[in-house]
């Protein structure tokens, strides 16, 4: 199962490469009013088949498997959706001053302002041994508080209600469903930037967003690790295997379909969606590099703890 999912991650990643080579070679099979239609195609079907897509593979049951740790789920979702987009915007004032490009800047408060993904955040943190279920939780909860605005998740509830025993005996391919419609949508999305003469993104912005990007989830892994090992703490090893990941990860399947929703018909859409394009991949590398490395401190914290335990 691991590697299947772990072939579908490297496949996606290809397939974001090919879907902006694709629209960099031929923009004007995506532009509105192109033969793809994604005006309609990809404004109404695409996005409504992603919010619908990630709503049946959200088992909401699992939303109360671990709810009785509310202090931990406080941390992650304050973190998540309250400080994260806060410090950013901080961080933003003082690039603003800069020669990088604006609009890529804006693409970066969009990413802080993200829910966190369904699937990375657990998957790391069960690749390290940490607290699954609280990740589950938070993980869940925070893509439902993502879209909680958009009515059609009030339907999606009921659908999964309905269909649940068919959900869970057939196991649909939603990731792969959800993929392929998603790279639809980055492929139209690059197709309007490509096709527009008056959009240039220039190299040295390029590289520094890579940087900041890569400064950044370094730097709040490093702060919800001081955080939440703090002696008052309150939470295990294993809580904070999943608050490091948790609290930094942010959702490219939600998060494309609702800048489209948000920046619909902006010309720069392309480029504020550049920066999140770029979190999603850098999340999933740094953190599978820094697996062996968390997993290692939280074995030895775990057996300390124990051999500190008055025996009886």
């Amino acid at each position: 199962m691991r590697l299947l999912e772990r072939a579908r991650k490297e496949w996606f990643m290809v397939g974001i490469v090919v879907a902006i080579g694709a629209a960099k070679l031929e923009p004007s099979v995506g532009v509105n009013g192109g033969p793809l239609k994604p005006e309609i195609t990809v404004s109404y079907i695409a996005v409504a088949t992603i919010f619908f897509n990630s709503g049946l593979s959200l088992k909401t049951e699992e939303l109360t498997s671990a709810l009785v740790h509310l202090k931990l789920h406080l941390f992650i979702q304050i973190f998540t959706l309250a400080f994260f987009p806060a410090t950013i915007w901080l961080f933003l004032q003082l690039l603003s001053v800069t020669s990088i490009n604006e609009w890529l800047l804006k693409g970066l408060q969009t990413v802080g302002c993200m829910p966190p993904p369904v699937s990375s955040a657990v998957i790391l943190t069960k690749a390290v041994g940490g607290n699954e279920a609280a990740a589950i939780f938070n993980s869940a909860f925070g893509s439902f508080l993502g879209i909680v605005v958009t009515p059609l998740l009030l339907l999606l509830f009921i659908v999964r209600r309905y269909i649940k025993d068919w959900l869970e005996r057939k196991k649909p391919p939603f990731g792969v469903v959800s993929s392929s419609v998603l790279l639809m949508i980055i492929y139209t999305t690059f197709c309007d930037t490509f096709s527009n003469p008056h959009i240039d993104l220039d190299k040295f912005s390029l590289v520094l967003i890579l940087f900041i990007i890569v400064s950044i989830q370094l730097s709040f892994m490093l702060l919800t690790f001081i955080f939440s090992t703090r002696n008052n703490s309150g939470f295990t090893p294993a809580d904070t295997v999943a608050i490091i990941f948790c609290s930094t990860h942010k959702s490219l399947t939600l998060g494309i379909p609702m800048l489209k929703i948000v920046f619909a018909g902006h010309e720069h859409l392309s480029l504020i969606s550049v920066p999140l394009l770029i979190y999603h991949p850098a999340q999933i590398l740094l953190g599978s590099v820094l697996v062996p490395t968390i997993k290692s401190w939280m074995v030895s914290r775990q057996k300390g703890v124990k051999l500190t335990r008055p025996t009886v």
